[in-house]
């Protein structure tokens, strides 16, 4: 351990309160920073030296963003040393920099110019100061951890890492501060999903602290869950929390009071040196976490697994439950309904297809999308033939130029299609198809596994046309949520018994991975899958439309239907 002075003991939540202010790109209110109550004890953690860890497992809307920065901004200017910050991807750490760190010591006069003038030693990333240093560094490139030592360590979003061939960032990033006896490790994320929750593990280990509020009417403490939020259906501005020892409801109005004198209490006192904060949205006062604006978020967000998870894991700030079984394919078949590409369902108003491409035919999944956020299985098809002749492509070509009656009135046809060019000897073949159809959101893509969008341009290029990157893995998460509730999925009684079984040749399971759990998807021994990427590839097509639910509705209420276009019989007497 290296032989260094104790660091001075800085009242963290004074200091940020007197001498920063923050921009307007990173608040609603820019100007002199001004801690929220929960936010006070949570500053002094982290600037107290008998504190070594600090893990935060946070929901949105809660302001850990700006304590992180004026954190880094207090060891600047108080207690320089090497100080090092690690962000999911590239363009965290870009947006941490550009839009947080420099607007906030720009508008600090305590900070202005702390980062150092001297352009010829520094970078975007790593910034010099007077006893000191600050970088950033992207989870996804660990390899720029190599060779460098860090004092205290600031983790964000700790559950958007990605496991990598060099190792895990968080793990990495630790080790460069073991040669430091004072050293600070502050950790803070929403949490995702909870087998691989990296926050949930962290804050685990902790003291595990709770923000407990008073109730206006009996003065128990109570830490504010959603459990306890009730309002009248369909009326979300009658939000209230109902005190779970007296019963009595507390109004939006009674929140400041509440919070104000709330308190934090450990529940695992025992664990010293590492203090863990659990935030919620409920106890923000931002407007926009008012409990009216929440409850009417819940309301939106209950349509549909994925977006419910979401809400669960940005304002409960708790991580999501993936532990449910999938139904069996016999229980999926038996929920399938009367609906086909023939007998489209009046809510479907938008419809997308994925393609899989093998070697003796193409295999094409018709999805419906409905505004309810209810997906409808219309429809899979079989082109059979090579896909090195022209045969094949051109009755998909056909399949996908079709329209169908929409109960509406009109005719619909296909918004979108994603065509999989992952076969390296189909990729040249699928891109020559796609090229010339690009106009029609007709797509080349590539399936990918880890955390990644659904949908994202590659940065590689077929010829005449763009690659996408399909994020396999969250697509199927999204599906097999929908699938263990039994909702939001529904099925035509078209689709043959042995699609049910290939849409659930998979398995969620979860393994250690560079020494952190993974969630990962395993197919099921002797089962097919062409069902299942299908699925995957026309709701990755899905993703590329911007949808007018309105504006569809109305232009499939009796939309003529286009007149064919006349037959020209050309003369050979005018060519002679």
């Amino acid at each position: 351990m290296a032989a260094l002075q104790p660091p001075p003991h800085i009242d963290l939540a004074a200091w940020v309160q007197d001498h920063v202010f923050l921009p307007a790109s990173l608040a609603a209110h820019p100007g002199r920073m001004r801690l929220w109550p929960h936010q006070v004890e949570l500053a002094r953690s982290i600037g107290d030296p008998d504190v070594e860890r600090v893990t935060v497992l946070k929901a949105a809307r809660t302001g850990f963003t700006s304590l992180l920065v004026a954190a880094m901004g207090s060891y600047t200017a108080n207690d320089p040393c090497p100080v090092l910050v690690t962000v999911p991807v590239d363009d965290d750490a870009r947006t941490l920099m550009v839009q947080a760190i420099e607007p906030t010591f720009q508008e600090s006069p305590a900070l202005r110019g702390a980062l150092g003038e001297d352009g010829r030693r520094q970078t975007l990333y790593a910034r010099r100061f007077a006893g000191g240093s600050l970088t950033l560094v992207s989870a996804r490139s660990p390899r720029n951890l190599r060779g460098r030592t860090a004092r205290v360590y600031f983790a964000d979003e700790v559950d958007g890492y990605e496991p990598t061939q060099e190792g895990d960032a968080l793990d990495l990033a630790m080790r460069r501060t073991q040669t430091f006896s004072n050293r600070k490790i502050v950790a803070g994320s929403t949490p995702t999903r909870a087998s691989t929750s990296r926050i949930s593990r962290l804050y685990a280990q902790s003291d595990r602290r709770v923000y407990e509020c008073p109730c206006p009417s009996c003065g128990a403490f109570h830490e504010l869950q959603w459990k306890d939020m009730t309002w009248t259906p369909g009326r979300p501005e009658t939000a209230a929390w109902a005190c779970p020892s007296c019963g009595v409801l507390a109004t939006e109005q009674d929140k400041p009071a509440m919070v104000t004198a709330g308190r934090w209490r450990a529940t695992a006192p025992d664990v010293q040196g590492h203090h863990g904060y659990r935030l919620s949205a409920l106890i923000s006062l931002l407007p926009n976490a008012a409990w009216a604006v929440l409850a009417a978020e819940y309301q939106e967000a209950v349509k549909t697994p994925e977006s419910l998870m979401a809400f669960v894991n940005t304002v409960v700030g708790q991580p999501w439950d993936d532990e449910g079984e999938v139904q069996s394919e016999a229980a999926l078949m038996a929920r399938a309904e009367t609906f086909s590409l023939d007998a489209i369902p009046e809510e479907v108003l938008y419809l997308t297809c994925g393609v899989d491409v093998q070697k003796d035919r193409l295999e094409a999944c018709f999805l419906g999308h409905a505004p309810s956020g209810d997906i409808f299985a219309l429809h899979h098809g079989v082109i059979w033939g090579d896909p090195e002749r022209d045969g094949v492509w051109q009755d998909l070509d056909g399949l996908l130029r079709t329209r169908w009656r929409h109960p509406a009135g009109g005719l619909i046809g296909i918004d979108a299609a994603a065509v999989d060019a992952g076969d390296g000897n189909m990729m040249n073949r699928v891109a020559a198809f796609c090229a010339p159809r690009a106009g029609r959101r007709i797509l080349p893509i590539k399936g990918a596994a880890g955390n990644r969008p659904p949908i994202i341009r590659s940065k590689a290029k077929l010829p005449g046309n763009a690659l996408w990157i399909v994020g396999a893995d969250t697509l199927k998460g999204m599906v097999f949520d929908r699938l263990a509730r039994g909702t939001s999925i529904r099925f035509s009684r078209d689709l043959e018994p042995h699609w049910f079984e290939q849409l659930c040749s998979e398995r969620r399971v979860v393994r250690t991975v560079g020494g952190q759990p993974k969630s990962r998807f395993e197919r099921i021994p002797g089962r097919r899958a062409e069902a299942l990427d299908c699925v995957i590839y026309a709701l990755a097509a899905r993703h590329m439309l911007a949808t007018n639910w309105a504006g569809r509705a109305d232009e499939l209420k009796g939309a003529p239907i286009p007149k064919p276009a006349p037959r020209v019989i050309r003369s050979t007497w005018m060519a002679g």
